[in-house]
């Protein structure tokens, strides 16, 4: 091979991206047919961008655009960027920038770039930067140089946009500029946050817009686009709004024009309320009045079948040509309930208070449910949006722009499938680091798994394991049921995140007491006995006879003051992180004077902890609790209908605050891997068996096994391959003392259900006693013998598992559990995505039922966990790296006191397609 790029892989590299005002771009690999465009594009620079790019205002662009379309991918490569690109290939469209390298030698090479004037200062040359730099790291090389006049300082300023370590030197009448090639954690950073900024003007278009149209308006009740412009106009939308409908008319007190050519200013954003054949016309008019962005309520596309997807697939390509930004379709619509904005876009039945939750649903359907139950329990919204198909803008977008909207405090998704899982879990992992994030996740069941041969694909088979990880990495709170989303968003609205797992529960009932107890306990709650000087200051409010530990029961003759003062001396001692107040009505107090009370003590806690109540009447708990107090005052009180609510979610709030304090934890970087060397071992056993894309793949052998391993600097037991008996006898001998015997035969995964394993051969003689009657078993059993794996013992010790399997959506899917043959059977396991970092190795390890057993129980000694913790971090940097990696599994892993040790295992590759490069896309 001589290492050009496959058709595969420069496809790969063919993307969308967002510019920093949220417009799409398409950029691809140069081509040879580029070259009339390429003209036409250079020729059209002004003079002063020809002099900082060729040094003089007179260049020869003729003789560029030859330079620039004539690209071998080895010794020269090129990006364009295109507007306009309607088709998935990027034929069409027009160019609006370029870029290019040169190879100057082995690994350096020389960078430039041509923007358009319109198209300066909008971040395309840092994106197209980016693209270059992971094609060119492909080629191998590891450096960029530029020379730069002094005077181009929005080249200059590109550079360091990207956030790659720059060297600059100052040469006569010049600047040279030298960088890496290869994304540093800060340049990452700096494009996620570009790609934030787009996203957020891609949702303010949608949620904010200055001027909008509803495509389908009617005057005639029961329509779809009749109800969503009664809404707007009912809600006294903030921006123009106008009415289309091609019958004309009016509708209520609105011109209706016939067509959005004959609307009159600019238009921001239009809701298509047109059937799904009639959408891509619409969306084409759209363009060409310079729509930003569109909202398309219809169904009809992807979801019906290939021919709706096919239909979409063009609306998705109207709207690239148009750059126009697209929510849905398929959606019930959009809401911002600003009251400097006011709109409400959507043909949900009804709306919702005014809030600080952002909620968004992949389901029409739900959507409305989870609407209808908002208005219901009082909680309010900032924003709601109903992705649909997501053909384009999706959750990550909503995520990004629900970071910087003051208004949102926490968001709330309910979601079907991922599009990109791990761009998900990068802005959910940091987002959730300042607003929670609680999401419903549809689609648990395992009717969709794969077969899988090793433990560990058992283990992991279909996607639901991944989803857990990927949550958990990106301290995601996960809801099983709505009602628990509405449980956690009721607390997450109003209450600060509770310090620590302490909680005080008052009450003027034991029963309830005891249950709520009982739940907090269950949700990994503590009940600290109050302090005495607490209890006592307790009393001097309360009814004698009292129990003031904690639960605090304040007895039925509670009065509401009662209740208040024991809410207010709790809350202001420091002696817990949290209170739950439980109510049951007597006849002698009201409900609705304790909801009052209570609300009124919250005033002293001043946000220093959450308050829950439980009001376990017949009917809703009193709506003082919740409502808003015009010119502030105590902030609304979560209430909920069963003390186990309450506890459930305060359980998950607690582990929310506990995941926000702990340090993120880093990916390791090894200074002894040798990826070259591991990627040509799976490159030579793809070869071996002609394996193409598409393909299950193969099993390594055991030799290549332990080479792949090696190269990770997973530790092995010292070994011996042997072809016979007495090649068994003379390996047992070199290695000395005890050996194990592992058969190697082509299709044998579990050797130990077919007597393939032998243990502790003390001898030579032994160890070829052995493998005489395992070759006699195995043939028996139908399997043809290739030879044996001699293998010094390992130290004595807890079996465990670390393996992979490869999720077609979610990529590496790392797994540590109990290991040894019964692992199915136990299903003790913990699972990240990868990259793994040094806290998720401890804590994967840590949460194992076993993990008593490694820190030394009944006498016997601690593991070495950091040892152990090393092989899971070898592992995952392994399969991360290595994307042909489809499974692996070392079991058992014996963890002792003197570190740990793999004794078998076994890796299936396949061959895969090329990854596209990863910052700042929208692909």
């Amino acid at each position: 091979m001589d290492g050009t790029p496959s058709e595969a892989a420069l496809a790969a590299r063919a993307v969308d991206v967002a510019l920093r005002d949220g417009a799409p771009v398409h950029v691809r690999p140069v081509r040879a047919d580029d070259l009339p465009a390429l003209r036409t594009f250079l020729g059209q620079l002004s003079p002063g961008s020809r002099r900082l790019r060729w040094f003089t205002g007179a260049a020869d662009t003729d003789a560029a655009a030859r330079w620039a379309a004539d690209v071998d991918r080895r010794e020269r490569d090129g990006l364009i960027a295109l507007v306009g690109a309607g088709d998935g290939d990027g034929s069409g469209g027009t160019i609006v920038g370029h870029a290019a390298w040169v190879r100057l030698a082995p690994e350096r090479a020389e960078v430039a770039f041509e923007t358009a004037d319109t198209m300066q200062g909008r971040g395309l040359a840092t994106i197209l930067l980016a693209h270059l730099a992971f094609g060119a790291r492909a080629q191998g090389i590891h450096t960029f140089v530029a020379e730069v006049l002094p005077e181009n300082h929005a080249m200059l300023a590109v550079f360091r946009d990207s956030g790659l370590p720059l060297q600059v030197r100052s040469q006569p009448g010049v600047l040279h500029v030298e960088m890496p090639t290869a994304l540093t954690e800060e340049a990452r950073e700096r494009f996620e946050r570009r790609d934030s900024i787009a996203a957020v003007a891609a949702m303010d278009s949608v949620l904010r817009p200055r001027s909008l149209a509803v495509v389908g308006a009617s005057p005639k009740p029961g329509t779809i686009g009749g109800a969503v412009f009664r809404k707007l106009v009912d809600g006294d939308f903030a921006g123009d709004l106008y009415a289309v409908n091609r019958n004309g008319g009016e509708v209520l007190g609105h011109r209706v024009y016939a067509s959005v050519d004959e609307l009159p200013g600019e238009l921001e954003a239009a809701v298509l309320a047109v059937p799904a054949e009639q959408c891509v016309a619409v969306a084409r008019a759209c363009a060409a009045r310079g729509v930003r962005a569109l909202v398309v309520l219809a169904a009809g596309f992807s979801e019906t079948g290939p021919q709706g997807a096919a239909l979409q697939r063009e609306l998705l390509a109207v709207c690239r040509a148009g750059r126009m930004r697209l929510i849905g379709p398929n959606c019930l619509g959009v809401i911002d309930t600003d009251p400097d904005v006011r709109l409400d876009a959507s043909f949900a039945p009804t709306a919702p208070p005014r809030g600080h939750l952002g909620l968004l649903s992949q389901s029409g359907g739900v959507g409305i449910a989870l609407l209808e139950q908002a208005h219901a329990l009082g909680i309010g919204l900032s924003a709601f949006v109903s992705v649909g198909n997501k053909a384009d803008l999706s959750g990550n977008d909503f995520l990004e722009w629900c970071e910087q909207d003051e208004r949102t405090r926490a968001v709330l998704l309910y979601l079907e499938s991922f599009g990109n899982p791990r761009k998900f879990a990068r802005i959910a992992r940091r987002v959730g680091r300042v607003k929670p994030i609680v999401a419903v996740k549809a689609g648990r069941s395992a009717a969709g798994a794969r077969a899988a041969a090793s433990h560990t694909g058992a283990l992991l088979a279909g996607s639901e394991a991944a989803v857990g990880a990927l949550f958990r990495q990106a301290g995601v709170l996960r809801a099983d049921t709505l009602g628990e989303l509405f449980d956690l968003a009721a607390l997450l609205e109003h209450q600060p995140l509770p310090a620590g797992p302490r909680v005080a529960i008052v009450t003027n009932a034991g029963g309830p007491g005891i249950l709520a107890a009982d739940a907090c306990v269950a949700a990994g709650l503590e009940l600290p006995t109050l302090p005495d000087e607490v209890q006592a200051a307790i009393a001097r409010h309360v009814p004698a006879g009292a129990a003031l530990g904690n639960p605090v029961d304040l007895l039925a003759a509670a009065s509401p003051a009662a209740f208040a003062a024991a809410v207010e001396v709790i809350g202001t001692s420091g002696a817990v992180d949290a209170i739950v107040a439980v109510f049951v009505p007597p006849l002698v107090t009201e409900a609705e004077d304790v909801a009052v009370a209570v609300r009124e003590a919250s005033r002293t806690l001043a946000g220093r902890l959450p308050l829950l109540t439980c009001f376990m009447t017949a009917d809703r708990a009193p709506a003082v609790l919740h409502a808003e107090v015009p010119g502030g005052g105590a902030p609304p009180l979560p209430s909920f209908r069963y003390p186990e609510d309450a506890a459930r979610a305060l359980g998950r709030a607690v582990e929310h605050a506990r995941w926000r304090a702990t340090p993120r934890g880093a990916v390791p970087a090894f200074a002894d891997l040798r990826p070259d060397e591991a990627a040509a071992t799976i490159a030579r056993a793809l070869g071996a068996r002609g394996a193409a894309d598409g393909d299950a793949g193969c099993w390594l052998s055991a030799e290549d096994v332990h080479t792949l391993l090696r190269c990770y600097g997973v530790p092995l037991a010292e070994q011996r391959i042997a072809r016979s008996p007495t090649g068994v006898a003379h390996a047992a001998a070199e290695l000395g003392g005890p050996v194990a015997l592992k058969a190697i035969a082509p299709g044998l995964l579990h050797k130990s259900d077919v007597g393939g394993v032998a243990l502790a051969l003390a001898t030579p003689a032994a160890a070829r006693r052995a493998a005489q009657e395992m070759r006699e078993r195995l043939a028996a059993a139908g399997h043809a013998l290739a030879g044996y794996v001699v293998q010094a013992m390992a130290p004595p010790g807890p079996e465990l598992l670390v393996g992979s399997t490869s999720d077609p959506l979610f990529g590496p899917v790392l797994a540590v559990g109990a290991g040894g043959r019964a692992v199915e059977l136990l299903h003790d396991v913990a699972v990240r995505l990868t990259p793994v970092t040094d806290r998720d190795a401890r804590e994967m390890v840590a949460s194992l039922s076993i993990a008593p057993l490694l820190r030394g129980a009944r006498g016997e000694p601690p593991v070495d966990l950091p040892a152990l913790e090393q092989v899971v971090l070898r592992i995952g940097a392994l399969v991360d790296a290595h994307p042909e990696v489809a499974e692996l599994d070392c079991n058992p892993v014996i963890a002792h006191p003197g570190g740990a040790v793999v004794v078998d295992a076994r890796v299936r590759v396949r061959p895969v397609a090329p990854a596209a490069p990863a910052p700042a896309l929208r692909s």
